[in-house]
């Protein structure tokens, strides 16, 4: 397969393909229930509940269950791959139990130099370092590449995506377009009662005037201009975040903001014309709690026979995607489903909780994202 799998109009092509893009099999290999509960040893809810939520990770999962990684890796000291192979592996052969997730745990200061064992965290803050933990696994060697070869290693090829910023001269009407890569979406729901409406906010067209002219190099000067941001090569795994702290003052939002079973992300795609890209929510991350600095984390998954469970540490309970659909949601992870078509009904028998009433019709309407995202601290 060649390099255009990699780009969209405009995005140059990547160098070097790290990884074979049709390597990346978006189904579940094997069905089964969910497997293991996790243990929280002193304050790390934070980090059972992203554990969970990559575990059912259907992309992720299917490659680290097949031992790929780990008979090629050589990397002698820490590697972030090989410690999610095997907490993998053991969680979804553990069904029924629960399991201490210590190979994890042992390695926190590795995933980020300040996380400490005991001491409370952000869900999000861990997500993002975990990612970018396996993503310099995968680059072991590598590491000097451009940034568009980079993202073809196996992990970003799941999780990560492309953003088009396009700053329109409004004098000359010119048009400037750059491209940066982005792991997850963060949303302002101060505003916002659903993520379709945050999402509008994302890409929502903003002045750029005063002491934030454009400096326009048609017209030699600076001016005022329009920038819109518009996701321009969308991730398999799609994730959002709600952004609820405000770790200055330590305030949380903790209003209901509705998000969807299905999402279409063409609406706020560089090219929102077309057939719609649709998503399926596979797994959500719960912030219980008053504040930024306490409270707790669980989450809800889909594992791979189609049902989902709510996970709060060792407790894993089957349940419905109605109460899935009624929490206050921080961090919500969509998968790719270029199976399912818009008006077309889920196989009932192959994944008995999808309800097809989103595709009978199309949405009505069609920022910067943080590759490496701290924007705040919250509990574990």
């Amino acid at each position: 397969m060649g390099n255009d799998s990699f780009t969209a109009e405009g995005m140059p092509s990547p160098q070097r393909i790290l990884f074979p893009p049709e390597m990346v099999c978006m189904e579940w290999r094997q069905r089964q229930r969910a497997g293991a509960g996790l243990h929280n040893l002193d304050n790390t809810c934070f980090l059972n509940s992203v554990l969970q939520c990559l575990t059912y990770t259907p992309p992720l999962a299917n490659y680290l269950l097949s031992g790929e990684h780990s008979q090629a890796c050589r990397e002698r000291g820490f590697c972030m791959m090989c410690i999610m192979e095997a907490h993998v592996n053991k969680v979804l052969r553990s069904s029924g139990s629960a399991i201490k997730p210590l190979a994890v745990i042992s390695v926190l200061p590795l995933i980020g130099e300040h996380f400490e064992l005991g001491m409370q965290e952000d869900a999000h803050e861990f997500l993002r370092y975990t990612v970018d933990a396996m993503q310099r696994a995968c680059l072991s060697g590598s590491s000097d590449l451009d940034i568009y070869s980079q993202s073809t290693t196996i992990i970003h090829q799941i999780f990560a995506g492309f953003l088009r910023s396009r700053v329109t001269c409004l004098s000359c009407k010119a048009v400037s377009d750059s491209y940066e890569a982005f792991l997850d979406v963060p949303l302002d729901i101060k505003a916002a009662s659903s993520v379709s409406a945050a999402l509008k906010d994302f890409v929502k067209p903003e002045q750029l005037d005063g002491e934030n002219c454009f400096k326009c190099s048609k017209c030699d000067k600076r001016v005022a201009a329009s920038k819109r941001f518009t996701v321009h090569r969308p991730p398999k795994v799609l994730t959002l975040c709600l952004k609820r702290f405000d770790h200055f003052i330590g305030e949380k939002i903790n209003k209901l903001v509705k998000y969807p079973e299905y999402l279409d992300l063409r609406p706020y795609m560089s090219e929102a014309a077309g057939e719609p890209l649709l998503y399926s929510l596979y797994a959500v991350v719960v912030h219980s709690g008053v504040s930024c600095g306490s409270g707790h984390y669980f989450c809800y998954a889909k594992a791979s026979n189609g049902l989902w469970y709510e996970m709060d540490d060792m407790r894993v309970d089957p349940c419905g995607i109605e109460r899935v659909l009624r929490q206050q949601a921080y961090l919500l992870f969509y998968v790719r489903r270029s199976d399912l078509k818009s008006g077309e009904r889920a196989s009932s028998a192959q994944v008995p909780s999808y309800a097809p009433s989103f595709f009978k019709q199309r949405a009505a309407g069609s920022k910067q994202v943080e590759f490496k995202a701290l924007e705040q601290k919250g509990a574990g």
